[in-house]
C-alpha cells in the first residue's frame, strides 16, 4: 500500500507518519520510485504499537524508539523478547538506597514473591523495573501507616498472577512471535487503564454491598 492508503487504513494522518518515519519509530518502507515507497501491514500494525505508546502512554519518542527498539531485537529468545520489550517501558525512579523503609520493602517484596512461587521474578530481583515499582510501593505505604506485610499484599499478587494468564492468552491469539512481542507492549499500555477502572467500579459495588445494602 502507498502512503496515503496507509494513512487511510490507520487513521494517522501523512504528515504524523512521515513524522514517525523521520524518529525512526516506523521503518521505511519499500522504495519503489526516487518519490514513493511501499507500505506492508507490518507497518499499520507498528502504526497502532506507536500510536499507543505515544498517543496513549503519553511516552516520549526518545523512550519508545527504546521501546521499539527492544520489539525488533531478534537476538533474543522469545521470552527474553517479550520481557526486554516491557521492560523499556517507564518504570518510575529505583527504589531509594538508604531508606530504612526501601530496605523494610525489599525483604517484603522477597518474602512476596516467594510466597508467590514467583522463581523468575525473584531471581531477577533489584533489576527488574517492575520490581523496584513493587518496592517503592510497598515503602510508600509502610511509610505513611498503609497496612504493607505479606500478608496485606499477598491476594494483590495471586490476583496478578491470573491477569498474566489472561494477558499471556491474549498475546498468543496473534499468529508470528513479531506480532505478540508487538501485543505484549500495546496491551501492558492499553489494559492498564482498563484495570484500573475496573478496580474502582468493583469496589463501588462491595462498597454498596457491605454499606448501603438495599437503601
Amino acid at each position: 500500500m502507498r502512503l496515503a492508503e496507509l494513512s487511510g487504513r490507520s487513521g494517522v494522518p501523512t504528515a504524523t507518519i512521515k513524522y514517525y518515519l523521520r524518529e525512526r519509530l516506523l521503518p521505511p518502507g519499500e522504495r519503489v520510485t526516487t518519490t514513493t515507497a511501499e507500505y506492508s501491514d507490518a507497518h499499520l500494525r507498528r502504526l497502532r504499537l506507536v500510536r499507543a505508546l505515544v498517543q496513549v502512554g503519553k511516552m516520549p519518542v526518545a523512550t519508545a524508539r527504546e521501546v521499539l527498539a527492544a520489539v525488533e531485537d531478534e537476538s533474543l529468545d522469545h521470552h527474553m523478547r517479550l520481557g526486554a520489550a516491557v521492560w523499556a517501558l517507564p518504570h518510575g525512579p529505583a527504589p531509594a538506597e538508604e531508606t530504612p523503609e526501601a530496605a523494610a520493602a525489599r525483604r517484603t517484596a522477597d518474602e512476596l514473591l516467594h510466597r508467590l512461587g514467583w522463581r523468575y521474578g525473584a531471581e531477577q530481583g533489584a533489576a527488574s523495573p517492575a520490581y523496584g515499582m513493587l518496592v517503592n510501593a510497598l515503602a510508600a505505604l509502610a511509610r505513611l501507616g498503609y497496612p504493607h506485610t505479606v500478608e496485606d499484599v499477598l491476594p494483590y499478587g495471586r490476583i496478578a498472577g491470573e491477569l498474566a494468564v489472561a494477558d499471556l492468552d491474549l498475546v498468543e491469539e496473534y499468529e508470528t512471535p513479531a506480532e505478540q512481542v508487538e501485543a505484549a507492549v500495546a496491551l501492558t499500555v492499553l489494559l492498564e487503564p482498563v484495570l484500573l477502572s475496573l478496580r474502582r467500579l468493583a469496589e463501588t459495588e462491595e462498597s454498596h454491598r457491605r454499606f448501603r445494602g438495599d437503601a
